[in-house]
């Protein structure tokens, strides 16, 4: 298991567009999901492989359009299991000038998730 102290966290718009993407897309399963009543947005949590992230439909906890690093063991099999899933990557797996290969996918919110082998 990875020592992640560090839980970035994600804003989405419809839990129920985003959900899919990252769970049958990605790899990802749901961990937890809190919602204060029903109808008020969402907070979820979700990991894949030991990395932990959290997605938020609340407003005020941070805008649309960020982007999370994961580290995985190695980027070319991500790229396989989640094209053969339907997903498409902005970047394919490519050698980076310091040493990486990465790759880049956008959610349907157009969050960046940069994958990386070192």
């Amino acid at each position: 298991m990875l020592n992640q102290t560090v839980i970035p966290q994600l804003r989405i718009i419809s839990a129920t567009v985003s959900l899919p993407f990252y769970v049958e897309g990605l790899g990802f399963s749901v961990d937890w999901k809190h919602q204060f009543e029903p109808g008020f947005p969402l907070f979820i949590q979700l990991t894949r492989k030991d990395q932990v992230i959290f997605l938020t439909e609340h407003t005020g906890d941070c805008q649309v359009g960020g982007a999370i690093y994961f580290i995985v063991p190695n980027v070319d099999n991500c790229y396989g299991e989640f094209t053969g899933q339907g997903i498409t990557t902005i970047e394919a797996p490519q050698d980076t000038p310091w040493g990486t290969r990465e790759m880049v996918v956008t959610d349907p919110d157009g969050n960046r998730l940069r994958f990386a082998t070192h």
